[in-house]
């Protein structure tokens, strides 16, 4: 059977920056082809994807991941009953969430302080909070915020009220239907109830560097604002490690899974390709334009990418990260790694699309500058805009063909 799936491939160079660092402080690495690459994990540029969404779709195609979901249940239900102050919710809103997500719900041991933090702390009430983050949508934060404020208008227990068989089984359809935009592409994981799990439509590759990278340090002080010409010397002196790279980032969506996310316990033809194609959209502009906010401050790398490469499938995903097995090395002309890594790219995908009849549907080129020139007869050239605009449309077509 056809599929439809998403591949995303972007060329960027990031200059001396630190976006993305493991335990002990450095950017964070790996040995590919045998050489010690930079890396950028899946995991930091799926949030910087997430977090891009926020300027892309409505705050209702959205969802939320946190411990404090009782909280941000409470601040729904006061929008529903102003009447209603936030410890008269929590009790009702801390059952239904433990009905519908089965993840323990508790208030936090305070930590320990001194004695002016504890009395100010006894003077606040805490929220009960859950043992580990969950990932809700706002449909079902407001499903289940409706749900609060049935309960709490009946003046039943809350442990009564969410023991009935039919409330909790409200509860639990409501955590499981109308998934948000970011819920469907990067799925959801309750370690106590498996079956409202959700399987991510996206895969995002850990990004690497296409050459070997070497680890920097800067040593760098700070001066003292009140010191005077008899106090010499540093305030803080300190260091901080960082690399610069050109990186190959990939990522892959199915799009027929993520439409059948955003189906999910919807009527019949409630749904149109409509909520997919904005879906697809802002995630095709989002990975491309993110980047990780580590460090941004110190190093200011906001770069983007020097060539974007999207295909459409009907096949498999498949990455060309196998282009940079052998490390691109550096011109004798000085002109950096781009075009020797455009040229691996231009090489390597007409050569495995053809050896494994892995040939895409259609190919969008976006590229700046000359550098870039090697990728051009790969695909159709486009801007930023029109390919988004595109690749929604291809998808939306490609599903209505289907349905």
């Amino acid at each position: 059977m056809s599929r439809t799936i998403l591949d995303v491939h972007v060329l960027q160079t990031v200059p001396p920056s630190n976006i993305n660092r493991d335990d002990t402080g450095a950017p964070k690495s790996a040995v590919y082809g045998g050489v010690r690459r930079s890396r950028v994990s899946s995991q930091a540029w799926k949030r910087a994807t997430r977090k891009a969404f926020e300027d892309l779709l409505d705050p209702a195609e959205l969802g939320v991941r946190t411990k404090k979901v009782v909280d941000a249940l409470a601040a729904r239900v006061g929008a529903l009953e102003p009447s209603l102050v936030p410890e008269q919710v929590w009790p009702m809103a801390a059952e239904l969430v433990q009905a519908a997500t089965g993840a323990k719900i508790e208030t936090p041991v305070r930590k320990s302080g001194g004695k002016d933090a504890q009395d100010a702390e006894a003077q606040e009430p805490q929220s009960p909070q859950s043992s580990y983050l969950l990932f809700l949508s706002s449909h079902q934060l407001d499903g289940l915020a409706k749900l609060v404020v049935e309960g709490i208008g009946k003046g039943a227990e809350p442990k009564v009220f969410v023991k009935d068989r039919e409330i909790k089984a409200r509860a639990k359809h409501l955590a499981a239907t109308r998934h948000s935009v970011d819920i469907a592409l990067f799925g959801r994981m309750v370690a106590d109830a498996a079956d409202i799990n959700v399987d991510a439509a996206a895969q995002v590759a850990h990004a690497l560097s296409v050459h070997a990278v070497d680890l920097e340090s800067d040593y760098f002080t700070a001066v003292d604002d009140r010191n005077t010409t008899a106090e010499p010397g540093a305030g803080m002196i300190g260091t901080v490690d960082f690399n610069s790279a050109t990186l190959y980032r990939y990522a892959a969506v199915d799009v027929d899974l993520l439409a059948r996310n955003l189906d999910a316990g919807l009527a019949d033809g409630e749904r149109s390709g409509e909520p997919v194609r904005r879906a697809v959209e802002a995630f095709v502009e989002g990975f491309v334009m993110s980047m990780p906010t580590g460090k941004a401050n110190t190093f200011g790398n906001h770069t983007v990418p020097d060539a974007v490469i999207v295909k459409l499938r009907s096949s498999r995903p498949v990455s060309f990260v196998g282009a940079f097995e052998k490390p691109v090395a550096q011109q004798e002309t000085g002109e950096g790694h781009v075009r020797a890594a455009c040229q691996a790219l231009a090489d390597h995908i007409p050569a495995v699309e053809k050896t494994f009849g892995a040939t895409a549907d259609r190919t969008w080129i976006l590229r700046v500058g000359e550098p870039t020139a090697a990728l051009a007869p790969l695909g159709a050239s486009v801007d930023l805009g029109p390919l988004v605009t595109e690749v929604g449309e291809a998808v939306t077509e490609r599903l209505r063909k289907r349905a």
